[in-house]
């Protein structure tokens, strides 16, 4: 046996050995349907080399171990809701009617959150009136303005929020803005990111790629954060579907305008977002902002 057989063989052997590995790693793997393993399996074994490299490149949830463990860091010494020092917790308790109840243990099994009264909440009608609404409530600001988006363009809506934040921040409140690094890739290299900047607007880019070349090497691209939140004073806040752009937006032109669905909430419910939007914030920045969440809600509406 030759050299080149041996050489044969040994690939052969690897490359079944990675199979097998990659085939009990995907039986193994919790949190994945049934037809997703399935699917897996066939490409890993009916195209060998480009079915493991598919695999090792998209088949995982990875972010990144450094990225990930300072995740988990983070949420790990976040005080938890149930432990705000809020003086007027009872107030806020839920009265969910028990035909409702099932569908708020569902939303509690996945958030962990526990449903709170006192809030009221609004569909705002369209995407522009979204964009009105909340630059006015920014510009009602007393305290702070919280906000984070998967999409921000440099465009119409987008900059009238820009322009919201820097008139905030030139009141003296206090503004932390966070952009996908993909997603809002054009604003957070364009001229109104630096001029934010520059008005003390408070920056930081989600997930930041870096070198792609790199980033492939230790985590997943594709994985990007899709929250779309505004929390102003902790009283009021915004969650839905709709990123900070016009509707029109070019990103996929062809199924514009968007339409989507995004809710003003006014109420002690805005503490959950906050929490959202602080795990994300100290996860990339040295910005400690826990205290945030120990201050006791307001008796009343702002």
């Amino acid at each position: 046996m030759n050299a080149s057989s041996i050489a044969t063989i040994a690939l052969i052997a690897l490359n079944l050995a990675v199979q097998i590995a990659l085939v009990l790693r995907i039986l193994l793997r919790p949190h994945r349907e049934p037809a997703s393993r399935i699917a897996w399996i066939l490409v890993v074994l009916a195209v060998p080399v480009l079915g493991i490299s598919v695999y090792l490149l998209l088949g995982e949830v990875n972010i990144g171990r450094r990225r990930a463990d300072r995740m988990h860091a983070v949420l790990a010494e976040m005080p938890s809701l149930s432990s705000t020092a809020d003086a007027h917790a009872t107030q806020w308790k839920a009265n969910v009617p028990a035909l409702h109840r099932h569908l708020f243990r569902v939303g509690h099994s996945i958030s962990e959150l526990e449903p709170v009264g006192g809030n009221s909440g609004r569909l705002l009608a369209d995407s522009n009136a979204t964009i009105d609404s909340m630059v006015a409530d920014i510009d009602a600001a007393r305290d702070q303005v919280h906000l984070l988006f998967y999409i921000w363009l440099p465009d119409n809506n987008g900059c009238k929020i820009v322009s919201a934040l820097k008139r905030a921040a030139a009141r003296g409140v206090t503004c932390r803005a966070m952009a996908d690094d993909l997603g809002s890739h054009t604003m957070i290299h364009s001229e109104h990111w630096h001029a934010m900047q520059a008005a003390g607007v408070k920056l930081a880019r989600a997930l930041p790629i870096g070198n792609p070349v790199l980033r492939v090497l230790t985590g997943r691209i594709d994985l990007r954060n899709h929250r779309k939140i505004l929390v102003i004073d902790d009283w009021i806040t915004y969650c839905g579907s709709q990123n900070c752009a016009d509707p029109e937006f070019l990103v996929k032109a062809k199924y514009a305008p968007w339409v989507d669905a995004m809710m003003r909430f006014e109420g002690p419910i805005a503490r959950q977002n906050q929490q959202l939007f602080a795990s994300d914030w100290m996860a990339h920045v040295d910005d400690d902002i826990d205290s945030l969440l120990l201050q006791p809600l307001p008796s009343t509406p702002q």
